[in-house]
């Protein structure tokens, strides 16, 4: 696809098929993690503990909490499947296949899968995506498919609604 989207897509933009790769990544920090886990009130030693870490779990270091990854790669595919959404409607299928370390880079693509017109409402519709967030290495840590209503592009008006204009000084 040629077009550039300034921030989301509007209906007729989707096609089944299309793969949009998310850009840029981002290095999971044991700040983020830590950061997250306090916020989401999450305090498992798994994410936080490197002591208990090290001693009693399989993979001998802290592993990054999944709702941080599942965050990082919903967030990624914003600007491309749902900037310019009227809902989020559902997310099903959530998965972690592998774990996420602090030093981590995160990477994600989304792909869309159908696109369902409203019967009742001719100013939106249905889109289904699956998105998957993976590592510096390619090995996939979070997926997940989800549906979101997005407007037409009538019916989203502008690429920058709502934007005020400025008020200059005289």
């Amino acid at each position: 696809m040629s077009k550039e989207f300034p921030f989301g897509r509007c209906l007729e933009d989707f096609e089944v098929g299309d793969v949009y790769k998310h850009w840029p990544g981002k290095t999971i920090t044991e700040y983020d993690d830590h950061l997250f886990c306090m916020i989401t009130m999450n305090h498992h030693p798994l994410h936080t503990n490197i002591h208990y870490a090290e001693n009693a779990t399989q993979f001998k270091k802290n592993v990054v909490v999944g709702n941080l990854v599942y965050s990082l790669v919903l967030g990624m595919s914003v600007r491309d499947v749902s900037g310019s959404a009227i809902a989020n409607l559902e997310i099903e299928n959530l998965k972690h296949p592998a774990p996420t370390f602090h030093g981590d880079t995160i990477y994600a693509e989304t792909e869309v899968l159908e696109i369902v017109p409203s019967k009742s409402r001719p100013d939106r519709g249905i889109v289904k995506v699956r998105t998957i967030g993976y590592k510096q290495d390619g090995t996939v840590v979070c997926e997940f498919v989800r549906k979101v209503m997005i407007p037409t592009r009538e019916a989203r008006g502008s690429d920058q609604p709502a934007r005020p204009e400025p008020k200059l000084a005289e």
